[in-house]
Formats: structure tokens, C-alpha cells, sequence
């Protein structure tokens, strides 16, 4: 099965580290990966946002029009991406600071409380991973046993002791799926 996921956001929320630990899950699962970033001067606010593709089969291209899930964490990439989730695709995103929400009828849309989670948790920084949970749970591409090894492998070691933080958060993510 392929999944073709674009995750978006401004600069500082995560979101190429997301879509880094999402691709290091399906590299320790032994699936086809590929992760595209694109930002620039994003990383200082503006909007920023990666590709990643986890499939079973042999990716073709790593360049999209269209995705199986959309997960989007502000209202300018809910803006730019809505319209680019396949028919019956998915659409997720962060409630906070969302001040249009999604129109589209042919889609499944998952509101999800991240930042509200994370102020609760005590924790900004566990906000990317409470969206991962949350897409994971939607979209089991990969499990959580293999995103805790790419945590491993992706964080430097003196942030180690984060892991079993980071584990609760994807956890509590999944949690704010409502069906």
C-alpha cells in the first residue's frame, strides 16, 4: 500500500521533523520512503511543509499534485492544501488559530486538539508528535514501536531521555480521534 502524506505548517511547529521521524518508521519497517522538505526563510514563521511517502512498492516519483492524507497545522496551508487531498482522502488538522474550516463533502476530515494537548502536557514541544499520533491512529502506516526507534535515531543523545515524553504524547494523539 502507498501513502502519499504532505504535512504542513509554519516554521517551528515541527513539521520537517515530523515528516523525518514518519520516513526513519517506514526505513525501520523496511518499506519504499521518500521525504521532500520545502522551506526557506520559513523556519523564522512563515509556512513550511514536507512530502513523505511510505509505500510497500517502489515510489515512482517523490513529486505530488495530490495526496492520500493532508495534515495541516495553520490556516494558510489549510488554504493551500484542501483542495489538494485525493477523493477520499484524508484531511487533518490542528483546531487552534483555524479560523475557516475545511468545506470539501468527498473527504474524511479529522479536527484535532494539538495545541490544547500539548498546553495540557505541559510541553510545547510535544505538539508534532501528538499530530503524529493522531495520524497514525487514522492511518496506521507504521507503528509506534517503529516511530520510538526513529526518535532514537534521529535525536541526539543527550535528548534521549525526551523518548518516553514523546511515546505519551503520540499516545494521548491518538486519543483525540473522535470517529
Amino acid at each position: 500500500m502507498i501513502n502519499e502524506i504532505v504535512i504542513a505548517g509554519f516554521g517551528g511547529q515541527g513539521v520537517l521533523s515530523m515528516g523525518k521521524i514518519l520516513a526513519y518508521s517506514g526505513l525501520m519497517e523496511d518499506k519504499e520512503v521518500c521525504w521532500l522538505p520545502s522551506y526557506g526563510p520559513e523556519q523564522r514563521g512563515g509556512t513550511a511543509n514536507v512530502t513523505v511517502i511510505v509505500s510497500d512498492e517502489r515510489i515512482s516519483s517523490p513529486v505530488l499534485n495530490t495526496y492520500d492524507v493532508v495534515v495541516v497545522l495553520n490556516q494558510q496551508s489549510l488554504d493551500k492544501f484542501e483542495s489538494k487531498v485525493k477523493p477520499g482522502g484524508i484531511l487533518m488538522y490542528d483546531t487552534y488559530g483555524i479560523h475557516k474550516k475545511p468545506t470539501r463533502t468527498d473527504i474524511k476530515i479529522y479536527p484535532i486538539d494539538a495545541t490544547e494537548k500539548s498546553i495540557e502536557m505541559k510541553n510545547s514541544k510535544t505538539f508534532n508528535m501528538i499530530v503524529l499520533g493522531s495520524m497514525l491512529k487514522v492511518r496506521p502506516m507504521v507503528t509506534i514501536e517503529s516511530v520510538l526507534k526513529a526518535l532514537k535515531k534521529t535525536l541526539p543523545e543527550r535528548h534521549w531521555h525526551l523518548i518516553p515524553l514523546n511515546e505519551e504524547a503520540l499516545k494521548e494523539g491518538g486519543n483525540l480521534i473522535k470517529e
